[in-house]
C-alpha cells in the first residue's frame, strides 16, 4: 500500500523513524520472527510505531465528538482518581472518548471500509463458506495452551466491545440443498449510528455499548446506574455474592440469568471467571478496609476496582499472550510492555528507570499518548479476536482433591442459564478450574469450528450458524478481504491461492472453488485461518499486526495505567497488589486446593500438570476420558 494514500497519525522522532528503516531493510531478507530474540523485539517496536503511524483511525469526522470540559463538565471530582463505570473522564480534555456509546474506530481509513453492496454481502455465500470451510471434521486441539486461555480471552473481549442491533433483520440466503434444520436464518442487522458528516454515508459508524477501557466493565458494567446494583453500597465496598455453603456464586434474576456487569453469551467458563475476579475485587477491598478504616465504602470499591482492572490488563499482557503467542521473542516483548527491557526484578527494586520511556521501563506510568487519534477499539480488533474455533466439544471436568473424573459434559448443556448445572451437581470451582487447566481448547484454524455453534439457538429464540455470523458481519461493517486488509498492514498480499496457503494444495484448490478463483474475494477469517503460522503462534500474522497496535493503545491511552501510575491513586498497597500478583496467586488465594498443582506451573494458561488421578484421562481428539 502506497503510503501517501494514507495520512499518517502523527510523526514519530527521528530515532524512531530511522528504527522503522532498518527494519524495512532487514526484513526484505529475515522476517521478526527469525531474528535473535532481543533484536526480534526492537522489530517489533518498529512495527507498532509504523502501525501507530498509518493504522488509527477515529470513527469520527472531527474529535469534537469526543466532548470537552466545558461540554462535559466533571462534576463529581470523585473521578479524578476513580474509574467512572460509563468510561468518562478517563480522559479530561475529551471526556467522552472511550466511553459507553461512542464509535469503534478504524485501523484503516474509512475510504477503505465503506458500506458494501448488496453483491459484496452475500459473495460468495457466507453460509457455504462456514460449512465448508468452519466446520468441525475432528477436534484438533490447541496442546500449547488449556481451556482456561479460551475462557480468558471470551471474559476480555467482554469488557471491550459489544455492538448495537437494529430491529431490521437479514435473511441470510441458503444454498441449495442446505441441510439447515430450521427453514431460514434470520440476523438482526448491527445498528448504524446516526449520520453526522458525509462520510458516514458510504461508511456507516458503529457505537460500542460497552467502554473501550481496561475497566473491568463485564465485571462491574458500563453504567454507574449498573454498578451500583452489584455492589454493597454500605461501608465495606464488596461487589454483591451469594454463600451458597462453602462456595460464594453470583447473585441471579428471576430467570436464573447471573447479575454481573455483562452476561450475554454466558456459560460455564464465564461463570467461573466473573466469580473469580469478583472475589478477587472483595479481597481487595479487605486488604485496604485494614490499611485505611476510616475510609467511606466508596472509596474502598472506587480503589478495589483500580486494582482489580490493572492486574486483569497486567494478567493478560504477560501471562495470557505469551501462552497463545508461544514465540520467544513475544515473551520479552509482552513482558517489555508492562516492566520495560529492565525487567520485572529491577522495576520492582529500583521503580521505573525512565520517566517517559515505554521501551526502557513499560507502559505503566510512561505517559498517556493518542498518537494522533481518539482512543477507542477498533472493527478491525473487533475482527481479529473472532476465536469461536477454541472452543471444543465437551469438557471433561475432575475432582482438584483426587484428580478422579467425575462427568464429560457437552459443551451446550454448559451455556446460558444452564452455566451453573456442573456447579450444583456437586462439583465445586476448584473442580472446575482444575479441569479447565488440563483440558485443550481448539486450534484456530480451519475446519475447527464448533459443530453446536453453527446450530445455536440463543435465548432470544433465534436459531443461528455462528460462523455464517462471524463472517457476515466483518463485510457488513466494512472489514477489507483478506488482500486488501494485507496491503493496508503494509504486508505483501498472495497472488496466487497456494501462496495464501503456503503450499498447501488441496487446500488451495479448495479456496479457488470457492471463491470463484477470485483471491480478492478471500474474507480476512478464512484467509488468517489457512495462512502458515509464525513458530509457536496460536493465531495468523496477519491479525497478529492488529494485536500489536491494539495491545499496547489500550495501555497506553488509559490516564489510569499510563499515566496516574502511582500511590496517590491506587495506594501503597494497591500498586503492590498488582505488581506482585499473577493468575496463580489469584486462583490459590481463592481456592487453596489449587496451590499444591499450580505450584509447578509457568504459565496457568498453558496444561497443567496432572493429579495421578487424571492420568489416563484427556483424549486430545474428544477432551473426553480414554475408554469411555
Amino acid at each position: 500500500m502506497d503510503d501517501s494514500v494514507v495520512k499518517p497519525s502523527y510523526k514519530p522522532k527521528l530515532s524512531d523513524r530511522l528504527l522503522i528503516k532498518v527494519f524495512h531493510l532487514v526484513n526484505r531478507f529475515v522476517r521478526w520472527d527469525k531474528l535473535p530474540r532481543i533484536i526480534g523485539a526492537l522489530n517489533l517496536e518498529a512495527l507498532r510505531v509504523e502501525l501507530r503511524q498509518y493504522n488509527l483511525h477515529d470513527g469520527y469526522a472531527s474529535a469534537t465528538a469526543q466532548g470537552n470540559a466545558n461540554s462535559e463538565p466533571m462534576t463529581d471530582k470523585r473521578f479524578e482518581h476513580a474509574r467512572n463505570s460509563d468510561g468518562k473522564f478517563n480522559s479530561v480534555e475529551m471526556p467522552l472518548m472511550g466511553c459507553t456509546g461512542m464509535r469503534l474506530g478504524r485501523n484503516f481509513p474509512r475510504v477503505f471500509t465503506p458500506k458494501p453492496t448488496e453483491e459484496e454481502l452475500w459473495n460468495p455465500n457466507p453460509r457455504m463458506l462456514s460449512e465448508r470451510f468452519m466446520a468441525r471434521k475432528s477436534f484438533i486441539p490447541a496442546t500449547s495452551l488449556n481451556l482456561l486461555a479460551a475462557a480468558w480471552i471470551q471474559f476480555q473481549t467482554h469488557d471491550w466491545f459489544f455492538h448495537e442491533s437494529s430491529d431490521e433483520s437479514y435473511d441470510i440466503p441458503l444454498s441449495k440443498g442446505d441441510d439447515w434444520p430450521h427453514g431460514k436464518m434470520e440476523l438482526p442487522r448491527t445498528k448504524p449510528d446516526e449520520i453526522l458528516s458525509q462520510t458516514d454515508i458510504k461508511c456507516p459508524g458503529y457505537k460500542n455499548t460497552n467502554t473501550a477501557w481496561w475497566d473491568g466493565s463485564q465485571i462491574y458494567g458500563s453504567s454507574e446506574a449498573t454498578t451500583r446494583t452489584l455492589r454493597n453500597l454500605h461501608s465495606d465496598g464488596k461487589l454483591l455474592l451469594d454463600k451458597q455453603g462453602r462456595e460464594q456464586f453470583l447473585p441471579r434474576d428471576a430467570d436464573g440469568n447471573p447479575l454481573t456487569g455483562f452476561n450475554n453469551n454466558w456459560w460455564i467458563g464465564m461463570e467461573m471467571l466473573h466469580t473469580l475476579f469478583a472475589l478477587e475485587h472483595n479481597a481487595i477491598c479487605d486488604t485496604l478496609r485494614l490499611a485505611y478504616p476510616d475510609w467511606s465504602g466508596d472509596q474502598i470499591f472506587d480503589k478495589a476496582r483500580l486494582v482489580n482492572c490493572a492486574l486483569m490488563a497486567k494478567i493478560h499482557t504477560v501471562e495470557w499472550t505469551p501462552a497463545i503467542l508461544a514465540h520467544p521473542t513475544l515473551k520479552i516483548a509482552m513482558n517489555a510492555n508492562w516492566w520495560g527491557l529492565v525487567g520485572e526484578s529491577l522495576t520492582k527494586m529500583l521503580g521505573r528507570i525512565s520517566k517517559t520511556s515505554e521501551v526502557i521501563s513499560g507502559i505503566p506510568g510512561s505517559g498517556v499518548d493518542q498518537f494522533g487519534v481518539p482512543y477507542s477499539l477498533t472493527e478491525e480488533f473487533v475482527s481479529v479476536y473472532r476465536m469461536h474455533s477454541l472452543v471444543p466439544d465437551s469438557i471433561a471436568f475432575f475432582s482438584a482433591e483426587t484428580g478422579a473424573h467425575q462427568s464429560t459434559v457437552p459443551i451446550e448443556e454448559t451455556a446460558f442459564t444452564k452455566a451453573q448445572q456442573v456447579l450444583d451437581d456437586g462439583l465445586s470451582f476448584a473442580d472446575t478450574f482444575y479441569s479447565f487447566g488440563i483440558n485443550y481448547p481448539g486450534a484456530i484454524t480451519n475446519s475447527n469450528y464448533p459443530r453446536f455453534l453453527q446450530n445455536l439457538t440463543t435465548p432470544d429464540g433465534l436459531h443461528r450458524d455462528m460462523g455464517t455470523v462471524d463472517l457476515l458481519r466483518d463485510r457488513e461493517r466494512g472489514v477489507p478481504r483478506y488482500n486488501q486488509f494485507r496491503r493496508l498492514l503494509r504486508l505483501p498480499a498472495p497472488r496466487t491461492f497456494l501462496e495464501l496457503t503456503g503450499g498447501n494444495q488441496a487446500l488451495a484448490a479448495e479456496l479457488s472453488d470457492a471463491y470463484g478463483g477470485d483471491i480478492e474475494l478471500v474474507d480476512a477469517l478464512v484467509g488468517s485461518h489457512s495462512e502458515p503460522l509464525p513458530a509457536g503462534f496460536g493465531f495468523s500474522d496477519t491479525a497478529f499486526r492488529i494485536f500489536i497496535l491494539m495491545a499496547s493503545r489500550r495501555l497506553k491511552s488509559d490516564r489510569f495505567i499510563a499515566g496516574q501510575w502511582n500511590e496517590g491513586t491506587y495506594t501503597r498497597e494497591g500498586l503492590r497488589w498488582v505488581q506482585d500478583t499473577g493468575m496463580k496467586d489469584v486462583l490459590g488465594r481463592h481456592f487453596p486446593e489449587l496451590r499444591a498443582v499450580l505450584r509447578g506451573s509457568g504459565n496457568v494458561f498453558a496444561p497443567w500438570g496432572k493429579l495421578e488421578g487424571s492420568l489416563g484421562y484427556g483424549g486430545v481428539e474428544t477432551n473426553a476420558p480414554r475408554g469411555k
